[in-house]
């Protein structure tokens, strides 16, 4: 970090009362949050796409085998 993010977040940290450490921690597990929810919204509607019935799938599936 660089004096100017340091001084911006030892003066939140005076008006919240929380220690330096303690912001730091909230704002990476918030960081961690965000990333967390996009991949699983990465994941809705992969099959949207495709328009496959899922009987017709899983019949073609098992007829693989």
């Amino acid at each position: 970090m660089n004096e100017t993010q340091l001084a911006a977040l030892d003066s939140l940290a005076k008006r919240k009362r929380q220690s330096r450490a303690a912001l730091i921690r909230a704002a990476i597990d918030d960081y961690l949050d965000r990333h967390r929810r996009e991949q699983v919204e990465d994941g809705f509607g992969l099959w949207g796409k495709g328009a496959v019935d899922g009987l017709a799938f899983q019949e073609k599936a098992r007829s693989e085998w």
